[in-house]
């Protein structure tokens, strides 16, 4: 017992153990059970029951996909690249997962038996590039696309994995500029520094700039490939796009490793705008003293609990949107990231600049109250964005939807009009 409780007050012995139990529940348990909770709601939507045959309600049915997903013959089409055709599916898995490494889900822990100001942290690498390290993670998760893409020698994957390039390459760029305007916020690249600023002064980043969580969530999930920004993998038009010749295991390692994802961007922004582990904002739930909130093994569990509360309602608000919005037009979806995102992510950009400048600053040990006037001023900055945008869309002539008037006509227009003389 005692040879137990010295491991877990070492740091290192308590990173292993945390990444080995995460990956387990994350891949084990949580994209399975994430994909059952979305056939069950999708069924609600539609007015269907969804899947209740195996176990009570259904809920054994991710063990049958399982055991399903084992027995099926592993086809390996003779045209592939077989080396990378094999990696590509755990490549993206591997990605989506290595992210929760620098995620903080609980602040520090102290445990009884531990010597009086010891600590251990619920982070298992407390990196000083934190915020890097997830932008870096993120943009790698196309490559299992891409080159499951290209080594299936097949004209619909590959088409699904060019539109993947370009979907990831065009949104990173407001990704990127709506995380910066956190880290000027903060003045830190430390996620945990960045949830303990939350926590302490009760101002989540929402607040500051709801502009900046609204792009960055939009991104978060165009990395996803999602609908309705699933262009990589339309079945209408690429058969089954990136995946066409994967089946059983490996076309499951794509198919956790989208859940998996799904989870990784929501911890993100959960981190960088909500407040991470603080169960609510307006007031403060950190402070350096050692009180039994801060480090205490009872406090971490709620800590945790609510961190993965927020991470359910984010897996619920993807679903339903899955099954609510329809899937972009490529040129819409070009069009919404260049001319509609990355303009506003640079004004949200200014404006914090602008701020920082001035003097609104929020300062954590000041409260919510203290910092009201810094909230304030953000949000009537937020406010003029919003307006610009509007005034912008507005006086636009383009129309949004339907054939433009400078796109080359489709097919001979002799042949159209007999076309639709046959069909009158």
């Amino acid at each position: 017992m005692e040879l137990i409780q010295n491991l877990l007050a070492n740091q290192l012995f308590f990173s292993v153990i945390m990444m080995a139990v995460g990956l387990g529940v994350i891949a084990g348990v949580s994209a399975p059970f994430a994909i059952l909770f979305e056939r069950k709601l999708s069924g609600w939507i539609q007015d269907r029951i969804g899947p209740n045959r195996v176990g009570p309600w259904g809920v054994l049915q991710p063990v049958a996909d399982g055991v399903k997903f084992l027995m099926k013959e592993d086809i390996t089409p003779a045209h592939v690249d077989k080396p990378v055709f094999i990696m590509a599916p755990f490549i993206s898995m591997i990605v989506a997962l290595i992210g929760f490494a620098v995620i903080p889900w609980a602040g520090e822990i102290h445990f009884p038996w531990m010597d009086e100001g010891a600590t251990v942290r619920t982070q298992v690498a407390n990196l000083n590039v934190g915020v890097l390290y997830m932008l870096s993670v993120a943009s790698l998760g196309v490559y299992g696309v891409v080159l499951g893409a290209w080594a299936s020698n097949n004209k619909y994957a590959f088409y699904g994995g060019i539109r993947a390039t370009a979907q990831m390459i065009s949104y990173e760029v407001p990704l990127g500029l709506g995380v910066l305007v956190v880290i000027l916020i903060g003045g830190t690249l430390e996620l945990d520094k960045i949830v303990y600023a939350q926590a302490q002064s009760g101002v989540w980043n929402i607040f500051l700039h709801p502009v900046a969580f609204v792009l960055v969530l939009t991104a978060a999930f165009a990395e996803t490939n999602r609908t309705p920004f699933d262009l990589a993998e339309a079945e209408q038009e690429l058969v089954g796009g990136y995946h066409t010749e994967y089946s059983a295991m490996k076309f499951a390692a794509f198919f956790l490793a989208e859940y998996s994802h799904m989870a990784t961007n929501s911890a993100l922004v959960i981190v960088l705008f909500l407040g991470g582990w603080a169960p609510l904002p307006f007031l403060s739930f950190w402070s350096p003293e050692h009180t039994w909130w801060n480090v205490g093994w009872l406090a971490a569990l709620i800590k945790f609990g609510c961190f993965f509360g927020k991470i359910a309602a984010f897996l619920v608000f993807y679903i339903v949107i899955r099954w609510t919005v329809p899937r972009f037009r490529f040129d819409q979806l070009m069009r919404l990231a260049w001319k509609g995102m990355v303009p506003l992510a640079i004004g949200a950009l200014v404006l914090q600049v602008l701020m920082t400048a001035l003097g609104f600053i929020i300062r954590p040990e000041r409260g919510f109250a203290g910092n009201l006037p810094t909230v304030l001023f953000a949000l009537a900055g937020n406010a003029v964005l919003i307006g610009l945008a509007m005034f912008v869309t507005a006086r636009s002539t383009r129309e949004v939807t339907g054939r433009q008037d400078n796109l080359p006509a489709v097919g001979n227009r002799n042949a159209n009009a007999k076309l639709s003389g046959i069909i009158q």
